[in-house]
């Protein structure tokens, strides 16, 4: 079985930075959307969690298990932390990042949902949906909204990462997310709160985003194929 490093592609002696880095390629290449499988995806993602969980080349050795992931793929403390004597659990601290409550655009047409909606999220809430679907993240600083769902183990829809294309679109529900420099959104899409997540990054402590809002009218027609963009970046 190959070890999380070999998985990312670095040295057993990797820093953290090395390892970042890496794992932001990685998941790039492994991502759905540029060719590769779910399986893949998570096998990367899975291997990055287990570096930033403190693993050692010899935990594969002892047999030593893995860390159980939790929601949004942070490390279930409580799993590993054995037999307690305290009834009580402490609560969880409060994220050092900026939360944002998803919302996958296609189970919303699912449903006949629109993003005018005000209580579009509570309906959500409602249901019993996947994580992948309706949850909450934490973006930290210096993060995009995308890396943030990908190092959550999310695969959100990207193409270019650039913003040279709407495949990473979504939708401002709540909460300031400035427009970044650099993007191929005209000023109306602008005014009706559409983001590239490959970019943009959210200001204020939550936030409301629907994701996968390539199909909206108006932004469907700035998408990029993944054989489009192969044969740009070849022509670089």
């Amino acid at each position: 079985m190959s070890s999380p490093y070999e998985i990312l592609g670095v040295d057993a002696d990797a820093d953290d930075a090395e390892v970042l880095e890496a794992y932001r390629e990685r998941v790039k290449e492994a991502h759905p959307d540029q060719g590769g499988s779910t399986a893949e995806f998570q096998a990367v993602k899975t291997a990055y969690e287990r570096i930033k969980s403190g693993y050692q080349p010899s935990d594969d050795a002892d047999g030593s298990a893995e860390p159980t992931p939790s929601r949004n793929g942070h490390r279930n403390r409580a799993a590993d932390a054995g037999p307690t004597s305290s009834p009580d659990p402490e609560p969880d601290p409060e994220p050092d990042g900026r939360v944002v409550e998803y919302l996958n655009y296609e189970v919303m047409m699912d449903h006949g949902w629109e993003l005018s909606e005000d209580d579009l999220f509570e309906k959500a809430a409602a249901l019993d949906l996947d994580e992948e679907d309706y949850g909450r993240l934490v973006v930290d600083d210096n993060e995009t909204l995308l890396e943030a769902a990908e190092e959550a183990g999310y695969a959100w829809p990207f193409a270019c990462r650039g913003g040279a294309c709407t495949n990473c679109a979504v939708a401002v529900i709540e909460g300031e997310v400035p427009k970044p420099k650099g993007h191929i959104l005209p000023p109306d899409m602008i005014e009706r709160g559409i983001r590239l997540s490959c970019l943009a990054a959210p200001t204020t402590g939550e936030s409301k985003i629907v994701y996968n809002v390539k199909h909206l009218p108006g932004v469907e027609d700035l998408l990029l194929s993944a054989t489009r963009f192969e044969k740009s970046r070849s022509v670089d």
